[in-house]
């Protein structure tokens, strides 16, 4: 393993974020006199971030603990293009308004790892809508598109894997990587951005913006990028059979998101510990020693950790106590994820069926039977075994409401008003 000069090296190659670099003894030498300016773009596609986007937000947060500046750039005029890749379709258009309500959504995620302000190493926040949307295009082409080869785009992954495969790629999405170089080039000129860091498929777009820099006079750029994180099982990062894990506690809850990473799989706990919390590098190989029933002791940390990152530690700390009285009580815990159903619903009685389907357990009627028939589903800690069977007000335990569970880790409680 490479010993840098630099702390900020230093922390992402041990952590595990390294996966290329254009040219690790530059970067490192300005890294060692925290002259490193780096920016990591985030397209409003959605009302939240998603756990596959921590991995360059915890960047982002080590690369200023180490006295560099970090610049979180929205995406509100790309978004309106659609970044083509790792995708086999063109990303739905959004309206104006659902991107600029995205943008708004997502911006306070930020706050929680990187601090924001106007001292040399304090976060900022831009958003490439402010040059993008006032490009002319005749302007454009001359002094940005001439210098892009239509030869050597066409071999970019994003645009190669889709031809392969017979999928269309609109003249929208071509012109995506023209427009993120572009980023970087004025990002080089209004805040002296000198680091462009990213995903790994990231990479041939990041390293067109440092071609297109050094033809339009930038100082000299540099790019990095951390793996395309997948589990050991091979699953994507950030999705789940439910859909996304999202960031933003409106949209996935604390105790859901603590329970996501206490799930994490046996392989994964030492590398997730290294590269989604803060904890001290001695104490993760603590706690990857651990064996055999003890491993759950370092997963529940886990989840205590990255979510009191996310969410603060006060919601880390009663996710933990609310999964504990779940789990080690047995008891209906009032801090469950809870969805309200009218009372007449139940007063009528409402089938078991539509019930876990609208509590978000399963996702339909088909599914909710096959998992009564695979005793996956219970009311009140009771195996369901009817798939008729109903609930009304008479199933409402002494605190009022009615637990839904699927396996030993999915709750929902119901609360009639």
């Amino acid at each position: 393993m490479t010993a840098f000069k630099s702390d900020f090296m230093n922390v992402l190659q041990t952590r595990g974020f390294v996966h290329q670099v254009s040219d690790t003894r530059g970067l490192d030498d300005l890294a060692a006199k925290s002259e490193i300016v780096a920016y990591v773009g985030y397209d409003c596609t959605a009302a939240s971030l998603h756990v596959g986007h921590l991995l360059s937000i915890m960047m982002l947060h080590w690369l200023q603990q180490s006295g560099n500046k970090p610049i979180t750039l929205m995406g509100g005029g790309t978004t309106r293009v659609g970044d083509p890749s790792g995708r086999d379709e063109t990303r739905k258009i959004l309206t104006y308004d659902q991107i600029d309500a995205n943008k708004e959504s997502i911006k306070g995620t930020f706050s929680k790892f990187l601090a924001f302000g106007s001292g040399a190493s304090d976060a900022v926040m831009a958003d490439n809508a402010e040059w993008l949307t006032k490009l002319n295009y005749i302007e454009m082409l001359r002094d940005v598109g001439r210098h892009f080869s239509i030869n050597r785009m066409l071999t970019m992954d994003s645009v190669k894997l889709r031809l392969e495969r017979d999928q269309e790629l609109s003249f929208i999405e071509f012109n995506y990587m023209i427009l993120q170089s572009y980023d970087y080039v004025e990002l080089a000129r209004r805040y002296g951005c000198n680091l462009q860091m990213g995903g790994s498929d990231q990479w041939g777009n990041i390293v067109n913006g440092i071609d297109l820099g050094r033809r339009m006079g930038t100082q000299q750029l540099y790019a990095l990028t951390c793996p395309l994180l997948t589990t050991s099982s091979g699953a994507k990062m950030g999705k789940t059979a439910a859909g996304a894990v999202w960031l933003n506690a409106d949209m996935l809850s604390p105790y859901d998101y603590w329970q996501y990473w206490r799930n994490t799989e046996d392989a994964d706990v030492e590398r997730f510990l290294k590269l989604f919390t803060t904890l001290p590098l001695d104490e993760v190989a603590r706690l990857a020693a651990l064996k055999g029933a003890e491993v759950n002791d370092a997963k529940k940390l886990l989840a205590t950790e990255t979510t009191a990152l996310m969410h603060g530690r006060h919601a880390a700390a009663q996710a933990s106590e609310t999964a504990r009285q779940t789990f080690e009580e047995g008891a209906i815990a009032q801090h469950l994820p809870t969805i309200e159903v009218t009372r007449a619903e139940l007063e009528g009685g409402s089938g078991v069926l539509g019930l876990f389907v609208k509590a978000g357990l399963v996702a339909s009627n088909g599914e909710a039977r096959r998992q009564i028939k695979g005793g996956g589903l219970r009311v009140n800690d009771a195996a369901v075994t009817d798939e008729k069977a109903t609930l009304s007000m008479s199933d409402l335990t002494s605190e009022g409401v009615i637990k839904l569970s699927m396996g030993k880790k999915k709750h929902i409680l119901l609360k009639p008003v």
